[in-house]
């Protein structure tokens, strides 16, 4: 397959378990591949699997991952011609993706153009409009002006939600019940995505009190889309998903066929390059979706897909960017079975998910048909404190819903990660509840319960310590 293609190199600018994921599917296609590293990665991992490995800079990601110079030196050394940027840093730069075309390389992903317009979450909104997706009702564009922000909410109706035109990773958005509570928080959002994102513009977005986070993945080689099927990821902490599953077990499949094609409309309008994820609002009591923004890279759950398509979206992404056509067509994609991905973070969860750096020591990994553990450690690892915590994903694949989060379970119970706590007894707590069995949860659920589970987290960490 690598022969079909004109690249033979490939720089990955981005680190930990994503890193390690690319590596394999770039290895499948045959290329060479170059590691960017910071100076507090040289022996993760990554590291250890790439081809070669440059360093870019101090462990301070502003000084290495997100230093667009020394990533292009580094793919020039490195004699690259093309840069995957993961997920996260600069993955949805469209700055970076000039940046590397400039230089003569293939970005893994859309075109600058294409990341500026979807990644302008009131131009994203425009853009479905025009291509006659469903919206969240809400502002029509970018507010800067507080006095009308606040005139345009009381027009929507409260409860509404804040939220930055630039911004992700749940930063810049705030949810409003009243008037007086929007003129506190509507400059608090727009401080807050100013501050990290430097735009401060917000839009605002009626509240869908029971909804589900339900999103598309799409494949797409400039001129053709197609579309994976979709996944669900409601349980949410801090608008942060920890829970994903594919397909969602909330919708039919009327409704699934109308969100799917919604989605390839969407990024054929944009003319879309590489793997993408639409993401919508379904409401729990009408059966309505609203389209809310497209992620323009891979997600972290994108392996959720992988296993009931039986694809590789990594390898297919990097293929379509290097110029190759799709190779498939709607009709050649089928899904079989369920899925679940769990996030495992370094993290305690019975004690306010505070981060916990450490070294690793005594992994051991869940094996078996239908178990997949995407990750970046192994036993002697010191855990960088720099970045975020995540360790790796659980993955399981089951004939139905049931049956996946049964394996769930009994793989965590396989799972031991030693030398620090991590988010594992969360999941197992989870796994057991009558809500999540019966998937009756929406995007507002799990923090409510977080608080009346406490002791159940604090045991469940106990047995697992």
């Amino acid at each position: 397959m690598a022969g079909t293609l004109p690249i033979k190199t490939i720089l990955i600018a981005n680190r930990g378990e994503i890193a390690c994921r690319v590596n394999r599917a770039a290895k499948e296609l045959g290329l060479k591949v170059v590691q960017a590293v910071s100076e507090a990665d040289t022996d993760s991992l990554a590291a250890r699997l790439a081809d070669e490995v440059k360093v870019i800079g101090p462990p301070q990601a502003a000084k290495s991952y997100l230093n667009t110079e020394a990533l292009l030196a580094a793919a020039k050394e490195g004699g690259a011609d093309a840069v995957h940027p993961g997920y996260g840093f600069l993955s949805e730069n469209a700055g970076f993706a000039d940046a590397v075309e400039d230089a003569g390389l293939v970005f893994v992903g859309p075109s600058g153009d294409t990341i500026r317009l979807m990644g302008d979450k009131a131009a994203a909104r425009e853009q479905a409009q025009k291509a006659g997706v469903p919206t969240v009702p809400g502002s029509d564009g970018v507010i800067t002006d507080m006095d009308e922000a606040e005139r345009l909410a009381a027009e929507v109706g409260y409860p509404v939600m804040i939220k930055a035109s630039a911004g992700g990773g749940g930063r810049g958005i705030r949810v409003a019940g009243s008037a007086e509570e929007f003129r506190k928080l509507a400059p608090q959002a727009s401080n807050e995505a100013k501050s990290a994102f430097g735009d401060g513009g917000i839009y605002i977005e009626k509240v869908i009190e029971r909804a589900r986070h339900i999103e598309v993945q799409v494949l797409g080689d400039d001129a053709e889309v197609v579309h994976f099927f979709d996944r669900e990821c409601s349980l949410q902490r801090r608008r942060q998903k920890v829970w994903e599953e594919a397909p969602s077990a909330a919708v039919d499949e009327d409704v699934r066929e109308r969100l799917c094609r919604a989605a390839v409309e969407l990024a054929k309008s944009v003319r879309y390059r590489g793997a993408g994820t639409v993401e919508f609002l379904f409401d729990d009591e009408t059966g309505e979706f609203y389209f809310i923004e497209m992620n323009t890279r891979i997600q972290v759950e994108h392996p959720v897909t992988e296993m009931i398509c039986g694809t590789d979206l990594v390898a297919g992404m990097i293929r379509v960017c290097a110029g190759a056509p799709l190779g498939i067509t709607q009709e050649e994609i089928a899904r079989e079975g369920h899925a679940i991905e769990v996030r495992l973070n370094a993290e305690d969860p019975a004690n306010g998910f505070m981060p916990f750096p450490g070294v690793m020591s005594g992994l051991k990994l869940p094996e078996g048909e239908g178990i997949r553990f995407d990750h970046m450690l192994y036993d002697g690892y010191a855990i960088p404190p720099f970045y975020d915590s995540l360790l790796g994903k659980l993955i399981v694949w089951a004939p139905d819903r049931a049956q996946a989060i049964a394996k769930l379970k009994q793989a965590l119970t396989t799972l031991e990660i030693g030398g620090l706590p991590t988010t594992a007894p969360l999941f197992t707590a989870l796994a057991d509840s009558a809500d999540v069995q019966a998937n009756d949860v929406h995007t507002r659920w799990l923090e409510p319960w977080l608080e009346t589970n406490a002791d159940t987290l604090t045991k469940q960490g106990e047995t697992t310590t």
